[in-house]
């Protein structure tokens, strides 16, 4: 088997694990349901994450916002760090570890939902972000790998990937993410197969 290979089946075997956790795959479905939830009632969800996690959370937040397998209304879905006027300006005058948290005690309200992505659950700055949540009445999905770090008890849903290494960890929150999307997009919207 090559080195690539190797890779590949690294990442399939992730999948796997997913797969066949009853208790994880129901979890992803709470995770649906609680988003399901806070559209139909009119609320956001918003999501965060530090690099590559960064990257996933503004990737799901598009496909809300935007449109995932068909046209249908927008859905009030946004990536936290995209302001980067106010993310240096928080970063400066506070600490990086508070520009998660000044915009969730600023921006969100009860019955909207934090999605918090973090491979070790212990980034400081989503920890953050979730304690502040949780002084709020938030309710936050947690995206980690397999410990779930500090997030574990911070959260009210956790999504722990079966990984303790980074590259599947983050594949893996990606198909976690485009399975939300898919059943946030059924749910809601109706499509007509005629």
């Amino acid at each position: 088997m090559s080195d690539i290979q190797s890779i590949i089946k690294q990442s399939i075997d992730v999948k796997q694990k997913i797969l066949s956790d009853e208790n994880l795959c129901r979890h992803i479905e709470e995770a649906a349901m609680a988003m399901i939830h806070t559209f139909r009632h009119g609320h956001r969800v918003y999501f965060c994450g530090n690099g590559g996690s960064a990257a996933d959370a503004q990737h799901i937040a598009a496909e809300l916002s935007g449109r995932f397998y068909f046209d249908r209304p927008a859905l009030p879905a946004e990536a936290l760090h995209v302001n980067t006027s106010y993310l240096t300006a928080v970063a400066n005058d506070y600490r990086f570890d508070m520009v998660y948290a000044r915009y969730v005690e600023g921006i969100l309200q009860s019955g909207d939902v934090l999605v918090l992505f973090s491979t070790s659950g212990n980034s400081p700055n989503i920890v953050e972000a979730a304690k502040m949540a949780q002084q709020k009445g938030i309710t936050t999905i947690a995206l980690t790998g397999v410990s779930g770090g500090q997030l574990r008890s911070l959260s009210s849903i956790l999504i722990n990937i079966p990984s303790e290494v980074t590259p599947r960890i983050q594949e893996a929150h990606i198909l976690v993410g485009h399975i939300l999307c898919e059943w946030i997009e059924k749910a809601l919207f109706e499509v007509d197969k005629s």
